[in-house]
């Protein structure tokens, strides 16, 4: 154990990720500021400027995510302050927040565009969403296709109900690199858990013409502020359209 704790702080101390780091503090004191959440932030809370004051959202307590992630079981988790759903923010009033932070999380929503539509609801008009998303070239999901706008909408047509199975065979395959005869029982079991994987993996042109569809075809009051490349991750800065309402698209019911 205390092997992998070096290994994992002797990582954390590679010019890369210093510099992946860096990037996040510069592009967080560009366009964060008063207060706001961050959502799913776990043991990487996203370090803000003096500026920006952070609550944490999170679908459990710690003593439930500990459970959930036994992986984490030797992290310092954020203690989270609002037990929510980060996909629809119900708690959350309407435009209540001057930023929502949601670093490595969209990918883990069963329907993004629904996702981001909550997430600008509940941010003030000029609001800000900031958003870290893996690039799958660059992460274990470097063997799966990428989620098309065609797959994205029909998602949130049905939140996400007709792909869900497949989603997680797709992840035992390709991820977990179980063989055809042992993935269809390994995707169940995930299924039954609810254990949260990729649902979707991007890149940053594919990722670019989702919100675009978003905004054209869905009306979401979105501006998309900055695209910055980050290594593994590429970072999407949104604002919130100062002259328009807040979005509320909505997500649709899952079947089940």
């Amino acid at each position: 154990m205390l092997t992998a704790k070096l290994e994992a702080f002797a990582r954390s101390l590679t010019p890369s990720a210093r510099r992946q780091r860096a990037v996040r503090r510069r592009i967080a004191r560009e366009h964060l500021r008063g207060d706001g959440i961050e959502i799913g932030a776990l043991h990487l809370p996203l370090r803000t400027p003096r500026r920006a004051r952070v609550r944490y959202v999170d679908r459990m307590g710690v003593d439930g995510l500990r459970e959930h992630y036994p992986e984490l079981a030797d992290e310092p988790l954020v203690e989270v302050d609002v037990i929510d759903d980060g996909e629809r923010l119900d708690s959350l009033a309407s435009a209540s927040q001057d930023f929502v932070i949601a670093n490595h999380f969209i990918e883990h929503c069963e329907d993004p565009l629904g996702t981001i539509g909550s997430h600008l609801r509940v941010l003030r008009p000029g609001g800000v969403l900031y958003l870290a998303v893996p690039d799958r070239r660059h992460t274990f999901d470097r063997d799966r296709p990428v989620t098309t706008l065609e797959h994205v909408v029909r998602d949130h047509r049905d939140g996400g109900a007709a792909s869900r199975a497949g989603h997680y065979l797709e992840w035992a395959r390709a991820v977990e690199r179980l063989p055809d005869d042992l993935a269809p029982a390994a995707a169940q079991r995930l299924d039954e858990s609810d254990y949260s994987i990729h649902f979707h993996v991007w890149e940053p042109d594919p990722f670019l013409e989702m919100l675009g569809y978003g905004r054209s075809e869905l009306g979401l009051a979105l501006e998309v502020q900055a695209l910055q490349r980050n290594g593994h991750e590429f970072i999407v800065v949104l604002r919130r359209a100062p002259d328009e309402p807040p979005t509320g698209i909505g997500h649709r019911q899952r079947d089940g």
